[in-house]
């Protein structure tokens, strides 16, 4: 399913900029 390898992208990318970015969490 491509929507499911959009949102997992998605997902991979937030928990990335979160934790480069902790202070805004």
């Amino acid at each position: 399913m491509i929507v499911i390898g959009m949102v997992t992208v998605f997902l991979f990318l937030y928990l990335g900029y979160a934790l480069v970015h902790p202070e805004k969490f």
